[in-house]
Parts: structure tokens; sequence; C-alpha cells
């Protein structure tokens, strides 16, 4: 390759970085429906080979085939989550007085005992008008947020294209997603052909292993901890189990701020510290079944970020594009792994390495 050829090549990646940073606003739907596809072309695949004597799916069938799926699962799955937490929300906040009247009346004179008088009794009557309104006010968050964008007609028309494009763009991208990929696959040069079919087959491993397997992995922690926290007795059982369960695909986040949430309701609720440790083994068993059963069945080795570059790769994505920088920061950092883990084997076996003539 030219040193010409090397320039427009870096030239290139500039340029669609830069793109890409200009145009995150809009590119959420599109990043959104490519995940979902991603994620049920297998499926999809799956279906076309079905054969009930004469009669089988086309790719069109197929793909209405999971929507429906899909819908009826999610619609159901919603159904049962909000309710729950909502009440689980409002048995808290009513037995919020009493929970407050004993911080003030317990655990404060213990703290100021130890650290001083630099710690006040907390003004419950004030806290408790603060965060019924708060909930009050995110009761009726659908209203309130109709009220607020029918003053901007931008903003509705955002919201609904939204809404209405990641379905559509996800139907087509699923009809369309192997003609996609062999087109993407003949656009590449002949004599890199192999090299890049062998590079894309592992990156749709890494990207395979992450995706459903880091999922199933967050849905199935979220199902435990809610059951355990649920079995111990704690009023917020199923909220905070399921937010321990979707963060924990960043390396032990998940079980720190469960722990941390869930010590926190059970100290407020059974007001002693035995269930603190009941709380200790639920996440404890949780995270176990992760390590141990979990994520080596259902994600493997695949993937081979470390923690620390997983944590970092979350908060550059959130910090140069936003969500939409947070939504694909592990999936790319993947696929640069595969990449850089075919340079270094190029690496290894070049002159440069081993000593011998490279220029």
């Amino acid at each position: 390759m030219s040193d010409s050829q090397k320039w427009l090549i870096l030239a290139f990646v500039v340029g669609v970085g830069w793109l890409l940073y200009r145009l995150a606003p809009i590119l959420m739907p599109f990043a959104v429906a490519a995940i979902l596809a991603y994620l049920g072309d297998p499926l999809v695949d799956r279906l076309e080979l079905f054969r009930y004597r004469n009669f089988r799916l086309n790719r069109t069938l197929a793909v209405v085939v999971v929507f429906l799926g899909i819908i009826v699962i999610a619609t159901g799955v919603l159904l049962f989550i909000i309710p729950t937490i909502e009440y689980q929300i409002s048995e808290f906040i009513d037995k919020l007085p009493s929970y407050l009247h004993w911080l003030n009346k317990s655990v404060i004179p213990s703290l100021q005992k130890y650290f001083g008088k630099g710690i006040r009794p907390l003004k419950t009557d004030q806290l408790i008008v603060y965060i019924r309104g708060y909930w009050q006010e995110g009761e009726s968050g659908t209203e309130n947020l109709l009220q607020s964008v029918s003053h901007s007609g931008a903003l509705i028309i955002g919201w609904l294209m939204n809404l209405v494009l990641i379905p559509v763009i996800t139907f087509y991208l699923l009809r369309d997603w192997d003609l996609l990929m062999a087109k993407i696959h003949d656009l590449f040069p002949r004599r890199a052909a192999t090299t890049v079919g062998k590079l894309a087959g592992e990156a749709d491993d890494v990207l395979g292993a992450f995706f459903r397997g880091q999922f199933y992995v967050m849905l199935a922690l979220g199902v435990i901890y809610s059951l355990g926290l649920l079995l111990i007795g704690l009023d917020l059982a199923l909220l905070i189990g399921m937010i321990a369960g979707m963060i924990s695909f960043v390396p032990y986040m998940g079980v720190l701020v469960g722990i941390g949430l869930a010590c926190l309701a059970a100290l407020l609720q059974f007001q002693d510290a035995v269930h603190l440790v009941s709380v200790l083994i639920v996440f404890g068993v949780g995270h176990s079944l992760e390590s141990m059963w979990l994520t080596p069945w259902l994600v493997g080795n695949k993937i081979g970020l470390h923690p620390v570059a997983v944590i970092f790769a979350v908060l550059a994505g959130g910090q140069l594009f936003g969500f939409l920088g947070i939504l694909l920061a592990l999936p790319v950092a993947s696929v640069i792994m595969v990449l850089l883990r075919h340079v270094h084997g190029r690496y290894t076996v070049s002159g440069f390495y081993s000593g011998g003539s490279y220029l």
C-alpha cells in the first residue's frame, strides 16, 4: 500500500468520525434499528428454514412473525413490570414518614455521638412533601410531557419520527440484512476478501456474544436479584433488582449499585442489620451465578475486554456522542479488539518485531 493510499484511508476514517459526531443527534433511531435487526436476524433466518409440507415462510413473512412476537412479549412484560414498580414505589412513599422518624430517633443520635453535632436531624416534613410532590408529578409524567412538547412543534415532530422510524427501519434492515451484508462484502478488494471475511466472522462472534449474550445475562440477573429481594420481603424488590440487572453490562457496577440501594432500602424498611446480611447473600449468590455460569454459558470469553477498558469505553462514548455513544461504546470497542488482535498477530510475525530486516 502506497503512502498516498494510507493517507487517503486515514482521511476517510477521520471524515467518517467527524460526520458521525455532527449527525449523532439524528442517528439514534438508525442505531437502535440496526441493533434490533442484528439481534433478530438469526431468528428470521431460522424461520425461513421452517417448512410444513409445501408451506414455508419467505423473508418478509418471517420478519412479520418476529415483529409480532417481539410486540406481544414486550407489551406483556411492560404491563406487568410498570404497574408493579409503581405500586412498590407508592408503598415505600406511604411508609416514608415512619422510616424518617426512625432515622431521626435512632440513627442520627448515634452518628452525632461519633461524628459530632455537624450531623443534624432530617427535616422530615419538608422532605416528605418534596418527595410526594415529585412522585405525583412523575405519575402524571405523560400529561406533563404532552403539555411541554405541545409548545414545540419541532420537538413533537422529532419524537414522532423516532417513534415511527425505529420499527420501520428495523423492518427493512431485517428483510434485507443478508443482501446488505453480501453487498458490503463485495465492496472490499478481492485480494483482501479472505482476511476481511475472517475478521468479519470474528467480529460477528464478538458482537453476537455481546448483544445477545449480555442481554440475556442482564435479564437473568434482573430476575434473580428481584426474586431474591422479594423473598426477603423488600418493598422495592423489583425496582432495585431490575436496575442492578440492567446496568450489569459494566463490570461490578450492577452488583455495587444494587447492594447500595438494597441495603439502604432494607435499613429503612426493617430497621435492623440482620436483613443487610440477607441482601448481601442475595447479591452474592447472583454475582456468583453470573461469573460461574451465566457469563461463561451465554457470553463466553469472546469479547475479551478488561473491566477498566469497558468503563473507559462507556464513559468515552457518552462524552463524545451522548446516549448514542453509550449505546454503541461496547460494540465498537469489541470490534476494535478484534482488529487489534489481528494487528498484534501480524506484528508478532513481522521483521520489525523479530529483529530481522523490515525496511
